[in-house]
């Protein structure tokens, strides 16, 4: 068995802003298999790559992302806070792909106009203000770039990702073709070890998790799905992921974690 896909946790964030373009091209430059993004939607409705559902964290703005239109968003920082930004003197300035506000539209062209093979995880965000509207409007625009369903030898495939059981349902009723992942913090009471609901066939639970039940990942690989680990960046856990056979990583830091899981792979 090779090594697992590793995918760019809001592109490559340990060195640059999450969820900037310049942190998702690094990825791609790097060799990440795939990314991974956050979508919210805007007060107007249009999908961004935002993890909170509030500004605070990652940009110079307050409040939620809501409550915001794609204007007032587009006209706030969203890279600054990040270390790698604090430039050193007043003549040099940054690329707008460091701070500008990510959408998801323009993270598709990106990897579209990569070249190569990408794999693109989307999670959407809840509870949200706008609900099921998240899932609406994300199949509406795959479906306008011809990615709601795998074509084989098609550079680019999406799979969608969330926590939430219902947006899990809503994709596979929406388009059930199209791939999904339920992500897991704990065991759901309800769901017997290795199995997952309404189509899904690929399990994403936390490093914690895997960590706390070594049962889980022989499990949903015995039950016939895939295991995506998140987020996975010290090598030890990046160790331990490999030995249980996951099919892939969610990490930080994709040239670190491309190089120590290849140093384990048959040649």
């Amino acid at each position: 068995m090779g090594r697992p896909l590793v995918f760019a946790h809001r592109g490559a964030s340990y060195d640059l802003p999450e969820h900037t373009l310049a942190a998702y091209l690094r990825a791609l430059d790097e060799g990440a298999d795939g990314l991974e993004c956050d979508v919210r939607l805007t007060r107007d409705g249009h999908l961004v790559c935002v993890h909170d559902r509030r500004l605070d964290r990652t940009s110079n703005g307050r409040g939620r992302v809501s409550g915001r239109t794609l204007a007032e968003l587009e006209a706030l920082d969203f890279g600054s806070w990040h270390p790698s930004c604090a430039l050193p003197d007043g003549d040099e300035v940054l690329d707008e792909s460091h701070t500008r506000l990510l959408t998801l539209e323009r993270l598709l062209d990106a990897v579209l106009a990569a070249g190569r093979p990408v794999r693109l995880l989307v999670e959407t965000k809840h509870p949200a203000r706008h609900g099921r509207d998240v899932e609406r409007r994300l199949v509406t625009l795959l479906r306008r770039y011809g990615l709601t369903e795998p074509r084989p030898g098609h550079p680019v495939q999406v799979t969608v990702m969330s926590f939430s059981l219902l947006a899990v349902r809503r994709i596979r009723e929406l388009t059930p073709a199209l791939p999904t992942v339920l992500l897991l913090e704990a065991l759901p009471g309800r769901l017997r070890l290795g199995r997952l609901p309404f189509g899904t066939r690929i399990a994403g639970p936390g490093i914690v998790l895997v960590r706390a039940r070594p049962d889980l990942v022989p499990a949903l690989r015995a039950a016939g799905n895939q295991v995506y680990v998140w987020t996975v960046n010290d090598p030890a856990d990046l160790d331990l992921v490999a030995a249980a056979g996951v099919d892939g990583v969610i990490t930080d830091r994709p040239a670190q974690a491309l190089a120590r899981l290849s140093e384990g792979s048959p040649s």
